[in-house]
């Protein structure tokens, strides 16, 4: 494996996950300002590293495998943070249906690929809009910052929601034919 800077920011993005959590945790005024830098730092590292790796050519198989596995990890932590720190039924939904959506889509995209049709499920424009909602969302709840930037933040939620929904759709209909063939 050779190591190049997109493969390096998604190793970083994984390594500030654990960080992430801890200033989340930390009991201080300004943790929800820095745990959401934090955040948006490794949400930027996702953007940047594609950028890089398409303008440097230096699209490798394990960046290929570590820059979806960085990403989700990142997103289902803050998932999972606010949704133990909001405490509620409106930020719980959306954030179980997110969470089973990564998984679904994670597994058909792992089938397809077991069957030779990876490409039929390659990641949607749909999907890169849902990713940015979502990770904008997250970044409004996660520093909480006054009413206006939360109720902003759980509408933005139920967007991704539905984004997340359609993008989900969209996914197992192009594979509809493949999940429903006999041998």
């Amino acid at each position: 494996m050779r190591f190049n800077i997109p493969n390096i920011l998604s190793l970083l993005r994984i390594f500030l996950i654990p960080i992430f959590v801890v200033i989340f945790y930390l009991p201080h005024s300004w943790a929800p300002f820095a745990a959401s830098i934090v955040f948006w730092g490794a949400g930027f590292t996702d953007w940047l590293d594609g950028m890089l790796a398409r303008r440097l050519d230096q699209i490798s198989r394990f960046g290929a495998f570590i820059d979806p596995v960085a990403d989700k990890i990142l997103v289902i932590t803050a998932l999972i943070l606010i949704t133990e720190s909001y405490h509620n039924v409106w930020i719980t939904i959306p954030s179980v249906v997110m969470i089973s959506r990564e998984i679904i889509i994670s597994a058909l995209r792992e089938w397809m690929a077991e069957i030779g049709k990876r490409v039929i499920v390659s990641v949607s424009n749909i999907s890169k809009i849902k990713t940015l909602n979502q990770m904008s969302a997250l970044w409004l709840l996660i520093w909480s910052y006054n009413e206006w930037m939360i109720w902003i933040g759980y509408i933005a939620m139920y967007i991704a929601m539905i984004l997340t929904c359609w993008s989900m759709i969209k996914y197992l209909v192009v594979a509809m034919d493949n999940l429903f063939r006999e041998k």
